[in-house]
């Protein structure tokens, strides 16, 4: 088996250094349950992890009711499912994070982490897509931003330059009447891939019968993780009705480009996306109306 250096900094500048060092030789360890798997049957070869636990940037959490919530690309899933603003306020983040494997993976597994992997059937983006969530990377030209629906760019790809790493997600302030959720079909009952996942978030006026705004995003129909950009169109002043959300389950189906594979065809996966967008979208709304289904 081959060595492979490890190394552990206390700032974030030092993690940045040590990557760009690297040449592209090195990874980002923060919980690990995916690179550890990859590295460890030759999927990827490596130099040098970088276990990024010591630095507090990409370990934070925090929540505020004007800028929202900045989440630690290190932050363990159990933390998250964990804390109560979160779970108040982007309930679709919590219907992702929870199922991310059992109990044992998620102490150590982290949105930002599930995020880095860049599987397309990955739980925690399409939740992160339609809460609107801004990807914070920093490298050796400094930081930069760009939106979740951006940062996975092929099966197992992002858009990380040499050096770089992901350091946190920011997510928007919620408006007065909102919610979100995030469903998928799987063909057992724990800890599977997904065959397809929806996410879902959306903002109500103050009556509860006009959307102001929504999204929805898709899992395990395309290469990467998709944002239905229709979706944020067909929701922006519209009705709750059920014609509204069936014309945003239709526009779903018509951008996902599923492949058949030994979890499903393609054609089960896009009468999939229509099923769960409904299901998911009526689960937001009646969240931001303040009941409980999901």
């Amino acid at each position: 088996m081959k060595a492979i250096d490890y190394a552990c900094p206390a700032t974030l500048d030092e993690a940045v250094g040590l990557l760009a060092a690297a040449n592209g030789r090195a990874r980002v360890l923060a919980g690990g349950t995916d690179l550890i798997v990859q590295v460890r049957e030759g999927r990827r070869d490596l130099d040098l992890l970088v276990d990024v636990k010591k630095v507090p940037e990409v370990n934070k959490l925090s929540f505020d009711a004007k800028a929202g919530l900045v989440l630690g690309a290190a932050v363990p899933c159990y933390l998250l499912c964990r804390n109560e603003a979160v779970r108040r306020f982007y309930p679709g983040l919590i219907d992702a994070a929870s199922i991310i494997g059992g109990v044992q993976i998620q102490g150590r597994a982290s949105i930002g982490g599930n995020l880095c992997n860049a599987s397309p059937a990955a739980d925690s983006i399409p939740a992160l897509i339609a809460l609107r969530a801004t990807c914070v990377v920093a490298g050796p030209k400094g930081r930069r931003e760009l939106p979740a629906e951006q940062f996975c760019t092929a099966p197992g790809r992002t858009a990380l330059d040499a050096g770089e790493m992901l350091v946190a997600l920011r997510i928007p302030a919620p408006a007065g009447r909102s919610s979100s959720g995030y469903l998928r079909f799987i063909p057992r009952n724990e800890m599977d891939i997904a065959v397809v996942g929806a996410g879902a978030a959306v903002a109500l006026d103050k009556t509860g019968q006009t959307i102001e705004s929504g999204r929805v995003a898709l899992a395990a129909v395309a290469p990467t993780p998709l944002l239905v950009e229709r979706s944020e169109e067909l929701l922006r002043a519209a009705a709750v009705s059920d014609e509204t959300i069936q014309r945003v389950a239709q526009a779903a189906q018509a951008v996902a480009r599923p492949i058949s594979d030994m979890r499903g065809t393609a054609e089960q996966r896009r009468h999939l996306v229509g099923v769960l967008t409904r299901r998911v979208l009526a689960a937001a709304i009646e969240r931001a109306k303040g009941g409980t289904a999901g």
